[in-house]
C-alpha cells in the first residue's frame, strides 16, 4: 500500500481480523480495547447485530445508484428530525472533505460571495478547495491554495494564542476575528466555517460564549455560519450537534464520521431558502454519483435507529463524565498531563513536559506510549502530545474505565523510561 496511511494504523503495524462492539482482535488473537473507533467513525461500535442485518438485507435488494428508495426516504425523514430547528434539507455525500467543498459552494451560490474564513487548529479534509482553510502545518508544501481562504485564531485556552486569559479576555479571539475580516480579506466574505469543538487539533472545547460571538461576527458581514459537525456530531459530545451546547444554529452544517457507523457517508444540511439558490440548486450541481447509495443509506439508517433505541447520545454524556472525572484523578497522579478536556466521549489530554512552560512532550515519548497500550490492550491516540480519546458510543462504563486503567499504566512504563515520574 502506497505510504501516508493514518498514523495510528502505520505505527501499530497490526493487522486486524474482527471487531465487537468496542473491541478489536487482531490476527494473532489479542484483544484490544478500541479508543479510536476510526477516528470517531465507528459511532456504533464493531459489527453491531442491527447494523449487519441491514445491511445485509440491502445487499441482496439494491446497491448502487440515485433513485429514491424507501430506506434513505426514512433514514432522511428521521434525520430532519433530529436537526436544528430550520435545517431540513439534507444532501448526501461520501467523504468529509467532499461535503464541505459542497458547503463551501452553497454558501457561495447564497450569497453570491467567495471569500471564506476558518480557524487556527481547524481540520476540514484534504482535497483543493479547503486545504487553505487547515489551520496547522499539515498543508506545508501542498499549496498554492485557492484564493479567498483566511484563517484566525481559535479559542484554544490552554494555549491561548493571543497569550492571554479567559473570562479576563473577554473571547478576545472573536474581535481579532474582527481584524482579520477588516484588514486581510476583500470583504467577501461568504461564509465562517468553525469546529463547534476542534477534532484533530487535540478535541479543544471552546470557552463558552465563543461560537455565539463568531455567528455574531458572521451576521454582521451577511456571512453564513457553517457548523463543522464531522467529529462533534451525531451524539458524540452527549448531544445530537455539538453547536446545541451553546444554543447555535448554524445556516450550514457539514456532518459525517459516525453518521455511517463506519460505511462512508456525510451530508450537507441547511435551509429549504438556501439549498433553493441557484447554481446549487441545477440538477446535478450538488450531486454525488456514490452519496446517499442504496447501501449507505441503509447504514445510515440502521446508525440512527441504534443511536435513538439504544440512548446512545445519553451514554456518551454519562460515560465520558465518568471518564472526565478518572482523567482528572490521573492528571493529580502525573504530572505529565497538563491538562484534560472534553464533552461526551469526544475527550482530550495535552501531554507536557513542564506544566509551568506547557512544552509538549516529544515524540520518542509518545510514541513509546503508544506502544506500551498497544502491549497492554488499548488502540487509542497517544503517539501525539495531545491526545484524542473517541471512542464508539456504545462503549459500557467498565470497558471505558478498563481502558483509562491501560492507559495509566503506559504512563508509569513511560515516565520510568524517559524521567517523567
Amino acid at each position: 500500500m502506497s505510504p501516508g496511511l493514518q498514523s495510528f494504523a502505520l505505527s501499530a503495524g497490526l493487522a486486524m481480523a474482527r471487531g465487537e462492539g468496542s473491541m478489536l482482535f487482531d490476527e494473532d488473537g489479542n484483544e484490544y480495547i478500541d479508543f479510536i473507533a476510526g477516528i470517531g467513525v465507528g459511532s456504533v461500535g464493531h459489527c453491531h447485530p442491527h447494523y449487519v442485518e441491514s445491511l445485509k438485507r440491502q445487499l441482496e435488494r439494491l446497491t448502487f445508484g440515485s433513485f429514491t428508495t424507501e430506506t434513505r426516504a426514512r433514514f432522511l425523514t428521521q434525520l430532519a428530525g433530529l436537526t436544528p430547528e430550520g435545517l431540513t434539507r439534507i444532501q448526501l455525500f461520501s467523504g468529509g472533505a467532499e461535503a464541505v467543498e459542497a458547503a463551501l459552494r452553497l454558501a457561495k451560490a447564497a450569497t453570491g460571495k467567495h471569500e471564506v474564513i476558518g480557524f487556527w487548529g481547524g481540520f476540514h479534509g484534504k482535497t483543493g478547495g479547503v486545504l487553505g482553510l487547515l489551520g496547522s502545518e499539515f498543508k506545508h508544501g501542498l499549496g498554492p491554495f485557492l484564493p479567498g481562504r483566511y484563517v484566525s485564531p481559535y479559542a484554544d485556552c490552554y494555549r491561548c494564542p493571543l497569550k492571554l486569559r479567559f473570562p479576563e479576555c473577554g473571547i478576545a479571539c472573536a474581535e481579532f476575528l474582527r481584524d482579520v475580516i477588516r484588514y486581510q480579506t476583500g470583504g467577501e466574505i461568504s461564509a465562517i466555517i468553525v469546529e463547534p469543538i476542534q477534532g484533530t487539533a487535540g478535541n479543544i472545547v471552546p470557552p463558552p460564549g465563543f461560537l455565539q460571538a463568531v455567528q455574531s461576527i458572521a451576521k454582521e458581514h451577511n456571512a453564513l455560519l457553517i457548523a463543522d459537525e464531522m467529529l462533534s456530531g451525531f451524539g458524540r459530545t452527549g448531544a445530537m450537534w455539538g453547536a446545541s451546547h451553546e444554543r447555535v444554529v448554524p445556516e450550514i452544517m457539514t456532518a459525517g464520521k459516525g453518521m455511517g457507523g463506519g460505511f462512508p457517508l456525510s451530508a450537507v444540511i441547511s435551509t429549504d431558502q438556501l439549498t433553493s439558490r441557484a447554481p446549487w440548486s441545477n440538477p446535478s450541481a450538488s450531486s454525488s454519483s456514490y452519496g446517499g447509495n442504496p447501501l449507505a443509506a441503509a447504514a445510515g439508517l440502521a446508525t440512527l435507529e441504534i443511536l435513538l433505541k439504544e440512548d446512545l447520545v445519553r451514554n456518551a454524556e454519562r460515560v465520558g463524565t465518568v471518564m472526565l472525572a478518572r482523567l482528572e484523578a490521573m492528571k493529580e497522579k502525573h504530572r505529565c498531563i497538563g491538562e484534560v478536556r472534553g464533552k461526551g466521549l469526544m475527550l482530550g489530554i495535552e501531554l507536557v513536559r513542564d506544566r509551568h512552560t506547557k512544552e509538549p512532550l516529544g515524540k520518542d515519548v509518545t510514541r513509546a506510549l503508544y506502544q506500551e497500550c498497544l502491549r497492554r490492550g488499548l488502540v487509542a491516540m497517544t503517539y501525539s502530545p495531545s491526545i484524542r480519546i473517541n471512542p464508539p458510543l456504545v462503549i459500557q462504563e467498565q470497558t471505558a474505565l478498563a481502558g483509562l486503567a491501560i492507559l495509566d499504566e503506559a504512563l508509569d512504563a513511560v515516565g520510568r523510561q524517559h524521567g517523567l515520574s
